[in-house]
């Protein structure tokens, strides 16, 4: 990989830290060619401080350190993307990023969805919300839906209609997300379950 290191008059390429899994921005730094090298020999995030006038391995004095999984070079070859695993809090004050934001997984409109449901059940408008009056009928109620709508599915599934075929199937992960939540779980349970899985 070729950096431009020479591109700025201090040496200094930007370096965006990046979690490997959830894929949130954690932090930015910078880094000359020495800190480079260093991160790739140790496999820790290092960069040279500004302030501090030298190189400096991320967690060196908390302990909460930046293990390398990937970098990535920009289109200019003057700009780093670093994907890593983090150990605990990224900023020094203490929160998961340099924005204040908790480093979780995020599923998209799905993500959007399971707030919804959630606000849903706590608001218990069970004549208004379809998902309060399902939760209301209990687990066994919203189980029995999962498993309609999973059938629904199987036979779209043998059909040709795409169309419908998607209606069920959003029918189906919709009930399958209610049913997460009933039980206690979320996404990201599923999400940790399959990590298990991986080989």
């Amino acid at each position: 990989m070729t950096i431009d290191f020479n591109k700025n008059n201090d040496g200094l390429v930007p370096a965006i830290i990046q979690d490997a899994t959830t894929k949130n921005v954690l932090m930015l730094g910078y880094m000359n060619q020495e800190a480079y090298n260093k991160t790739l020999k140790t496999n820790k995030v290092t960069f040279f401080s500004r302030s501090k006038n030298r190189l400096w391995t991320k967690g060196e004095e908390s302990g909460n350190v930046l293990h390398l999984v990937d970098i990535k070079n920009d289109c200019d070859n003057d700009s780093l993307l670093i994907q890593v695993n983090p150990k605990g809090p990224t900023c020094h004050k203490g929160s998961d990023t340099c924005w204040n934001e908790e480093n979780t997984s995020n599923f998209g409109f799905l993500s959007t969805l399971e707030n919804v449901i959630s606000e849903r059940v706590a608001n218990k408008e069970t004549k208004k919300s379809y998902v309060a009056s399902l939760f209301d009928k209990g687990i066994n109620k919203i189980a029995q839906k999962v498993g309609e709508e999973a059938v629904e599915t199987v036979i779209e599934a043998m059909d040709n209609n795409d169309e419908l075929f998607l209606y069920e199937s959003a029918d189906l992960l919709f009930h399958y997300l209610m049913l997460l939540q009933a039980k206690g779980f979320t996404l990201k349970d599923i999400e940790a379950e399959l990590i298990k899985r991986q080989k």
